[in-house]
């Protein structure tokens, strides 16, 4: 079982950011669901990334995120329609916010 996501420096499991609340810059950690995932065709460099959108409320709305693995194919368990906590750096990227190499955990339908 992967180990909850824990605050930078304190070791306190970190409060996750809505994502229609996401700074434009910083760290933070957030939740979602899997909307969509894309793989490199096999020609070029191994990139995996998956589309996010928000809880609640902001499922079907327009906050989402964009998650980038860079060197991998495929990331363990994350498919579309998968519910995920996932934690990085985010900045903007062609207008969308994006997070490269995030730490991830899969959550069940039902975890806070």
């Amino acid at each position: 079982m992967a180990e909850p996501l824990r605050h930078p420096g304190t070791g306190r499991p970190a409060g996750r950011v809505d994502l229609a609340h996401l700074p434009v810059r910083g760290r933070v950690a957030s939740s979602g669901y899997v909307d969509a995932i894309t793989i490199m065709p096999a020609g070029g460099a191994p990139k995996f990334s998956a589309v996010v959108t928000g809880e609640g409320p902001n499922r079907h709305g327009t906050a989402r995120i964009r998650l980038v693995w860079l060197g991998q194919h495929r990331v363990p368990g994350i498919e579309a329609g998968i519910r995920l906590g996932f934690e990085g750096m985010v900045f903007p990227v062609e207008g969308m916010p994006t997070m490269y190499n995030p730490r991830y955990e899969i959550l069940s339908p039902t975890e806070a």
